[in-house]
């Protein structure tokens, strides 16, 4: 290669360079001038049939413990708050496409979604477990093997199922039967075409507190412990401070406890 063309080569490189770094400079300065919580109005993207973090009551209403967080954090912003029910599989493209402000609706923290967007400081505990028939012959993870097990689309339950490869592996069809909320999957399990659910236990414990508690059982075995966040746009560092400020104020006095209480008939924010 000439040595013009090699300088040539060279100069558009560092040129592309330069570029790259004005851009990456612009797009972080663009966040900064244009951070989420500057908006008046913040939408929350939720899956309105996750009860009871954020379901529909009888009236169609939307309602449940992470409306009323969101609510009372969003009032504390001196903002307004508007809630759009989202296909969950698709929460991350909906948060990055602008089309909502926040995922908040027991939206578990793990490394992939790390990836994808920044998580408020954790608010509450959670574990993914396996919920049977009360006249089912499983008693322990183990007998998973051959089964038919249900879990929600594009969830930390199946993620954590995934991880174990080798059982996942062995469920009937080879992998977890997926549905569009949990509900629908619950109601699999309890018309016996399915024959166990993995899911989250605020939601799980709900559920059959509502249903008939004669019906199922909680097997000891789960599928691990989690924390729920809030997600917001990869970045957006003021919007996450704004958020963490207004929940540890809630925290200390007393507003997270009543919340819980109002929907847990107890504390389970500690």
């Amino acid at each position: 290669m000439k040595k013009g063309i090699r300088k040539l080569i060279a100069i558009v490189g560092i040129g592309g360079i330069i570029l790259g770094m004005i851009g990456c400079g612009n797009a972080n300065k663009s966040l900064e001038d244009n951070s989420t919580i500057d908006k008046e109005t913040l939408i929350v993207g939720i899956d309105d049939a996750f009860a009871p973090m954020g379901f529909r009551d009888d009236s169609g209403k939307i309602v449940g413990f992470d409306v009323d967080l969101a609510k009372e954090v969003i009032e504390r912003l001196g903002k307004e708050v508007e809630f759009q029910p989202i296909d969950w599989s698709m929460k991350e493209t909906e948060l990055n496409s602008n089309n909502i402000d926040f995922i908040w609706n027991g939206y578990t923290i793990t490394e992939d979604r790390k990836e994808k967007v920044d998580f408020s400081d954790p608010y509450l505990n959670n574990r993914q477990v396996i919920v049977i028939l009360a006249d089912s012959n499983i008693k322990s993870k183990s007998d998973l093997k051959g089964k038919k097990v249900g879990a929600q689309n594009e969830s930390s339950a199946v993620v954590a199922m995934e991880k174990e490869a080798e059982l996942y592996a062995s469920f009937d069809g080879g992998k977890a039967v997926t549905y569009e909320d949990n509900n629908q999957a619950l109601m699999d399990l309890e018309a016996g075409r399915i024959d166990a659910v993995v899911a989250d236990e605020i939601l799980v414990r709900y559920y059959i507190k509502l249903k008939g508690e004669d019906k199922f059982n909680v097997l000891d075995d789960d599928y691990g412990n989690e924390e729920y966040g809030i997600g917001i746009r990869k970045g957006d560092s003021k919007t996450v401070q704004a958020i963490n400020n207004a929940l540890n104020e809630m925290k200390e006095d007393g507003t997270m406890k009543e919340i819980s209480e109002k929907w847990f008939g107890e504390d389970i924010t500690d």
